[in-house]
């Protein structure tokens, strides 16, 4: 989910004041600081092309994506799976957002979301896919991108700490008619990169990242390599990264865009909203790994 912080996380100052705030006090914090933890966030119209119909926030977490998202497209749909969160973000959420409180997979139904002992999901580190800091787990509905029905699908952000294989099956035809732009954490600490870059690219999408101020052909920017060597970023907890004196940067997220697309470009629309089309390559699903199916009594790595 947006917000991922590493299992150390837990002994960090705002950790530790988190359960004696308010939570909707943590939440307005959390969006009004996320953009300097996710510079992306404030680039949003290189990401979000202009005049976008449907924008979906996968792992909307407190909403810092859902907030910013719902004045660039005329409607928000965010997959959030943790109750309470998606309740927080109903409550609050403008008009053109639509929340669903489920998980999202390559299959509909029901599915373990796993959380630390010491967590109920606020910390955004839940996923589908357990770890060696998950020790207890959620029965949640699971569904596909594709079964929401949605239209005019112009971007997509996917958090979901380590299911995004999973979520891109499920959102086969989706992107084969819409080819929205895709911004997805990827992790190599969590899964294995390439696999999600390898299936993407089959189907005519190019990784771009922000490790600075220009954004730069992930072709060219070695993230596994840059994400072990800055790894100790990630356990200095969300305020130490967002308040001066800032340290480098951690890049764990990738803007894939279709079809020769360059951020800040929007999407040519000379033969409508897709409808029909198929992707400039062939679509493999089967290349992408079907995730780990954790026994029920041993951690993911």
């Amino acid at each position: 989910m947006t917000g991922s912080v590493d299992g150390r996380a837990s002994r960090t100052l705002a950790a530790r004041l988190a359960p004696f705030v308010p939570t909707r006090l943590v939440a307005a914090a959390a969006r009004l600081v996320y953009p300097r933890f996710e510079p992306e966030l404030a680039r949003l119209a290189d990401l979000c092309p202009p005049g976008c119909g449907t924008a979906v926030d996968v792992g909307g977490w407190y909403g810092p994506w859902t907030r910013r998202l719902a004045p660039r497209a005329r409607r928000v749909v965010t997959v959030e799976p943790v109750p309470h969160l998606a309740r927080l973000l109903s409550s609050a959420a403008p008009g053109n957002v639509r929340v669903v409180t489920a998980a999202a997979s390559d299959h509909r139904g029901t599915a373990r979301l796993w959380l630390p002992a010491d967590d109920a999901g606020d910390r955004g580190v839940s996923s589908l896919v357990r770890r060696d800091i998950h020790a207890r787990a959620l029965e949640v509905p699971c569904l596909t991108l594709d079964s929401l029905g949605l239209r005019d699908v112009g971007f997509i952000k996917i958090d979901v700490d380590g299911n995004e294989p999973a979520v891109l099956r499920g959102a086969r035809d989706l992107l084969a008619r819409d080819r929205p732009a895709l911004f997805i954490e990827l992790e190599s600490r969590i899964q294995p990169v390439a696999p999600v870059v390898e299936h993407l690219a089959e189907q005519g999408y190019t990784g771009w990242v922000l490790p600075g101020s220009s954004w730069v052909p992930l072709a060219s920017f070695p993230l596994e390599e840059h994400q072990a060597r800055m790894a100790y970023v990630v356990a200095q907890g969300l305020l130490r990264r967002v308040l001066p004196p800032r340290g480098p940067r951690y890049v764990n997220s990738v803007l894939f865009l279709p079809d020769g697309r360059r951020p800040g470009e929007g999407r040519v629309r000379d033969d409508g909203p897709h409808a029909g089309q198929t992707p400039t390559r062939p679509v493999h699903p089967d290349r992408l790994p079907a995730g780990p199916a954790a026994p029920h009594g041993r951690p993911q790595s």
